[in-house]
């Protein structure tokens, strides 16, 4: 099946339509092999695509990338794409979004551009797939809401798609998207388990991961996964191949950089964000560990060694 970008408006149910700029639309397909979409001018709006089963494939001026079960796919507008069923896939299930985006989310998208302005984000940990999901359910749901009354809790039937029409309707879809944004961007840059990993040493990353800016120590974070101190410092670091701590300023400065790269905080702030005592502390290691001082990060610098 392959539908032509004019064709799009027509045959909405067929593919992924492309809305006028200003809308929000939200769907959910499981496609069969075949399924094809071929837009030669690109669309007017950007394309969120997170994938749930079988695979997919995408193509964006002269980037490609295949999209299996938790990768999320970003196409910016203005650039002719295509997108269906892999070669040889059984279907493609895939949530998909056409909207404006909000201009923080390019900068949490930036370090996954594979150039003309597709964005694979991958891997992301399977901890958020269903938090994700359920982002794109309360989409769907939130699309219809007309502003009078209570949102809906679920989406009605069978429908697969919704138009968010109404100003209150596609600020909540948007407000769902962006947190898809953050649990994706955010959670795939962060180092993934090693396989092998004692299950005591994935909670305590887990826990540093979560919340950086806490008051972490060997002893509360060893309290947590009921090994002593001395015990929990050893199996980490052997297993790890770095100490706690050090991970701990790892997981700090990584949440340092997100804060500087989508926020207007200054650097003071960022410090105290990312759990810095010290401003001064603060920029001597982030100096350290990007080549650049916070402040020039911020200015055009965040490219480099993010």
């Amino acid at each position: 099946m392959t539908v032509s970008a004019d064709e799009l408006p027509e045959t909405a149910a067929a593919g992924v339509p492309a809305p006028p700029p200003g809308l929000v639309v939200v769907g959910h397909f499981d496609q069969p092999p075949g399924y094809r979409i071929e837009r030669p001018r690109g669309a007017d709006s950007w394309l969120f695509t997170w994938t749930t089963g079988g695979q997919g494939r995408l193509r964006h001026g002269g980037a490609e990338a295949r999209a299996g079960a938790g990768d999320l796919v970003v196409l910016a507008p203005g650039v002719p794409h295509g997108y269906g069923v892999e070669r040889g896939a059984r279907h493609w299930e895939f949530w998909w979004v056409h909207c404006e985006a909000r201009p923080s989310w390019r900068t949490w998208l930036r370090p996954y551009d594979t150039g003309e302005g597709m964005y694979v984000v991958t891997p992301t940990p399977e901890s958020v797939h269903g938090r994700v999901e359920a982002a794109f359910r309360r989409m769907l749901a939130d699309a219809r809401w007309t502003g009078t009354e209570a949102p809906p809790e679920r989406v009605p039937g069978e429908e697969s798609v919704a138009v968010a029409h109404g100003t209150a309707a596609r600020e909540l879809a948007l407000c769902s998207l962006e947190e898809v944004v953050l649990l994706t961007a955010g959670t795939a840059r962060a180092p993934q388990p090693r396989p092998g990993v004692d299950a005591r040493v994935r909670r305590a990353q887990a826990l540093i991961t979560a919340d950086p800016a806490a008051p972490h120590s060997v002893r509360s974070l060893a309290g947590h996964v009921t090994l002593s101190p001395s015990r929990f410092a050893h199996l980490f670091t052997r297993q790890i191949g770095q100490s706690p701590m050090r991970a701990l300023r790892e997981a700090r400065l990584r949440h340092a950089a997100r804060l500087l790269e989508s926020t207007d905080l200054s650097v003071e702030r960022v410090a105290a964000a990312s759990g810095f005592a010290s401003p001064f502390h603060f920029n001597r290691v982030f100096r350290e560990r990007y080549g650049m001082p916070p402040g020039a990060y911020r200015a055009g610098g965040s490219m480099v060694g993010a």
